[in-house]
């Protein structure tokens, strides 16, 4: 039985992991759970998991927790955060925290050495170096949880690295592709949320309408896999059927598929390395007849190319692009910038900035600090 911390429990990832619990309840035993402010559902969460510990970002909701589980310790903030992260009763940590705040956390679940299964892209995004260097150190394992993640993990799991020629992270599309510059310029903050195949939130909807979400994944496959970025491809696959591909030097391709549900990437990592009986029915080819791949539109979807370029600059350029976004789709969603408006801003932030190669985690918070802040006033 594996011993659970799981932050973020009250978003799209967490709550799925906590699927997974109750879909396995003799695998797993959940002693610790952390969220950002949703209070209610987290304590709908203690109630039926019964955690040892808690954690909930604000204070004051930490404190109205405490006053209706007396018995139970409850922690706050970033401190709070590391504590459950390093929980020492726990074994597998999911980090399905959104954006930076996982940075720290992930830092001491890794000098815990707790195996982690690692949802939270920005991670190896903004410190991919330090954190995957960090992680061999202290002997940690990091599983994927994303969908492309863990299929080029399941594919790539027993062969070299040298061995690969390339690996194809196969994208969606989101709910433009194939839209005119014309028709994106008038684009709704209600039809960016609508994605076509995944449920996610709404950060992440957004980068999938803009394709930043892809570059974000190209990163991290980067740190994850150590691959040249060279050897990283995106290919639009609108179906979400495969997940990724792997091509090998003699030209071989292994692909990974499932139906577009994240329980499957989830479970994997969560049982990893044995495999367990899981929720849906068998994949039914009949009802996938046509399985369809085409370019990725980097004309039109800019922020893709721009992710690209990013990666191969390397040092703190990703950290900036990331917490740059971050800001950007926030302004987007309060309805302060248009939709096209994310790209011409990330574009004319990150021609100014001045790339430094940070080795630890107060230098690589200020570079994401400064990117928040010039990202406001642009």
């Amino acid at each position: 039985m594996k011993n659970l911390a799981i932050l973020g429990s009250t978003g799209s990832i967490g709550q799925n992991a906590l699927k997974v619990v109750r879909h396995l309840p003799d695998s797993f035993r959940v002693k610790a759970l952390a969220a950002h402010s949703n209070l209610e559902l987290l304590a709908e969460q203690i109630h039926q998991f019964n955690p040892e510990i808690v954690a909930i970002y604000e204070e004051n909701s930490a404190q109205e927790l405490q006053s209706r589980f007396p018995n139970l310790t409850v922690v706050a903030g970033r401190e709070g955060l590391e504590e459950v992260a390093s929980y020492p009763t726990v074994d597998f940590v999911v980090m399905a925290i959104v954006g930076t705040a996982a940075l720290s956390p992930t830092v001491a679940a890794i000098e815990a050495k707790k195996t982690i299964g690692l949802a939270s892209k920005e991670v190896l995004v903004t410190a991919g170096e330090w954190i995957t260097s960090l992680a061999q150190e202290y002997g940690v394992s990091l599983l994927p949880i994303d969908s492309e993640h863990s299929a080029l993990f399941q594919c790539l799991e027993g062969r070299k690295t040298i061995d690969v020629q390339r690996v194809i992270l196969t994208a969606s599309g989101g709910p433009f592709y194939g839209r005119t510059r014309e028709f994106l310029e008038k684009v709704s903050k209600k039809e960016a949320l609508k994605h076509p195949n995944w449920s996610m939130g709404p950060k992440v909807t957004i980068d999938s309408s803009t394709l930043v979400n892809k570059g974000l994944e190209m990163i991290e496959a980067r740190w994850l896999f150590n691959l040249p970025p060279e050897k990283i491809e995106v290919v639009v696959h609108p179906q979400s059927i495969v997940h990724s591909f792997v091509e090998f030097v003699d030209g071989t391709l292994l692909a990974q598929m499932h139906e577009p549900h994240m329980i499957y990437p989830i479970q994997y990592a969560m049982t990893y390395p044995e495999r367990a009986p899981g929720f849906f029915p068998r994949f039914d080819f009949l009802k996938h007849p046509k399985l369809e791949f085409f370019p990725a539109d980097t004309k039109t979807f800019s922020a893709l190319a721009l992710a690209s370029e990013v990666m191969h600059q390397g040092g703190s350029a990703p950290c900036y692009f990331n917490a740059a976004n971050e800001v950007l789709v926030d302004r987007f969603l309060k309805e302060e910038i248009s939709w096209l408006g994310i790209t011409e801003r990330l574009e004319k932030l990150l021609s100014k900035h001045v790339i430094e190669y940070p080795k630890s985690l107060e230098p690589i918070l200020a570079i994401d600090e400064q990117a928040r802040k010039e990202a406001l006033t642009l």
